[in-house]
């Protein structure tokens, strides 16, 4: 199947064999499908938190952010694209609908329009002009394209998403100011993107720009860091026949594998607390606080759930083997951490009980916060059953269900909630242990898509993603937050909604 040029590439791309070959074979086979057992819902899987819990929650959370490693982790690499794409097909060939309508009529409250007149000025238009003669192709095209401010080619978190009066704000900078509330460490704030090659030095350069203002403004530290999605990390192309897919050139084709890929850039990090949020999931001033008052809840809980772990490890080491402590550590795991023993567990003997509670304990921790299903698209919170013969909570797409299981489809069309990308995760264990992610990862979680390329089909393979089955194996508590905390900018047209407009 592969030649000796074939293997110094896969080589050079930093693959191992194995790799390939498993992916080859997931081809081959497809990947099965979880088998889900019931949509987790509050009170069954969820964590409500009453109103009048989070000021103290809040408070526990303040008192032990200068004790504690906290992080931001922000993936950042994804294009505006797909933001611009009715705006792209107008451009090009004139096409209009509503959205086109709407952009047109409201084009002076986006955050970017300064920068757009200033440019259309600088090249001797003038976009005022422009408008009032319905010239909004020529407008489109000065923002798309590398004429004017290109927007079509840029990733998000380099856009203008809200306006202010002392001037218009990026995603990465509104990403600083939320660090300095709940990623704020002893007045150190760390955060890390992971960003496109291509697009670092603007990261960089931006950041350059702004970082000492916002750090003369609040009063902190920031310590920034990027990263690029790995080559390794990349997975093979094949032919609809399952043979590997060449370029023109012979060599064989490896692309990106979703965002499950950027579970290497994670585990290069390290933090008890580490806050992972969505670039384009951010507010303006005005709505921030609730955001702020649910990463701060989110962060005390998994300090609290932690703690629990650890205290139950500390028992363990000195030699406890009580009854006692088998029955508070099966109410922990089924109580708290919803997770449920394989069948037979009950005729085990308290060693091998002990066992699996220790290899249970000796995993990373993570809060996924949950909003009310409004109809978006995302993974949703279930309880599924795992290969090791449990039962747990899983975040589950719906490539990852056999929709042709009537009983199967009718359980995932039960989800109450859905996974806005609003997790924190420790990923350091008893006595500060740092985990190694990769050990934790459900690999039969992938997903096969079809592509093209130069004119010829393929089929492409994504990792499993980074908050279903590359968490897989992580101890998992789902907790509520507001639906106001999810504000994700899909279109440019998003950025009109109330929520982005300050």
């Amino acid at each position: 199947m592969f030649t000796e040029k074939d293997y110094q590439q896969i080589a050079k791309q930093g693959i191992p064999i194995e790799t390939i070959q498993q992916q080859i074979s997931h081809f081959v086979n497809g990947f099965p499908y979880l088998k889900v057992l019931k949509a987790a819902t509050v009170g069954d899987g969820i964590v409500r938190v009453e109103e009048n819990e989070l000021e103290a929650l809040v408070k526990a959370f303040d008192a032990q952010a200068d004790q504690v490693s906290l992080l931001k982790f922000v993936p950042a690499s994804g294009a505006a694209t797909r933001m611009f794409k009715a705006l792209f097909a107008f451009k090009d060939e004139g096409k209009s609908d509503k959205s086109i309508v709407e952009f047109s009529e409201r084009l002076r409250d986006f955050a970017f329009f300064e920068d757009l007149q200033t440019i259309m000025s600088t090249e001797g238009g003038a976009i005022e002009a422009d408008m009032a003669a319905g010239e909004f192709r020529k407008i489109a095209d000065y923002l798309l394209t590398g004429k004017g401010l290109d927007y079509g080619n840029l990733p998000k978190g380099l856009l203008k998403f809200h306006a202010y009066p002392d001037g218009a704000r990026t995603p990465v900078e509104e990403h600083l100011i939320e660090g300095t509330n709940y990623a704020n460490s002893g007045g150190k704030v760390r955060i890390h993107f992971t960003v496109s090659p291509e697009h670092r030095s603007r990261f960089e350069a931006l950041i350059d720009a702004v970082k000492p203002l916002y750090e003369d403004k609040f009063g902190v530290v920031y310590d920034i860091s990027f990263s690029e999605q790995k080559p390794s990390t990349d997975t093979i192309s094949v032919n609809l026949d399952n043979t590997p897919f060449r370029n023109a050139d012979g060599s064989l084709l490896f692309r990106p594998a979703g965002h499950g890929a950027l579970l290497a850039n994670l585990d290069e990090q390290d933090g008890d607390v580490v806050f992972i949020k969505n670039i384009d999931n951010v507010v303006p001033d005005s709505l921030k606080e609730t955001t702020f008052t649910y990463k701060k809840v989110l962060g005390a809980l998994l300090l609290n759930y932690r703690q629990q772990g650890f205290d139950f490890q500390k028992r363990m080491e000195s030699g406890e083997t009580s009854d006692a402590l088998l029955e508070e550590l099966t109410h922990y795991f089924e109580k708290t951490l919803f997770t449920l023993p394989p069948a037979g567990f009950e005729t085990s003997s308290s060693a091998e009980k002990l066992a699996y509670f220790q290899q249970k304990l000796d995993r990373p921790f993570r809060l996924c916060g949950m909003v009310q299903n409004v109809g978006e698209p995302g993974g949703g919170p279930f309880w599924a059953s795992n290969p090791d013969g449990t039962t747990s909570l899983q975040v589950v797409e719906s490539a990852q269900i056999d929709m042709t299981d009537a009983a199967q489809k009718a359980l995932f069309d039960t989800a109450t909630h859905f996974n806005p990308v609003d997790l924190v995760c420790s990923l350091r264990g008893y006595k500060g242990k740092k985990f190694e992610l990769m050990k934790y990862v459900d690999i039969n979680t992938g997903f096969i898509t079809q592509k093209s390329k130069d004119g010829k089909d393929l089929k492409a393979q994504e990792l499993p993603g980074l908050w279903n089955g590359s968490m897989s194996d992580w101890n998992t508590v789902f907790v509520e937050v507001p639906l106001i905390t999810f504000n994700p900018v899909k279109t440019v047209n998003d950025l009109l909604r109330k929520e982005h407009q300050s």
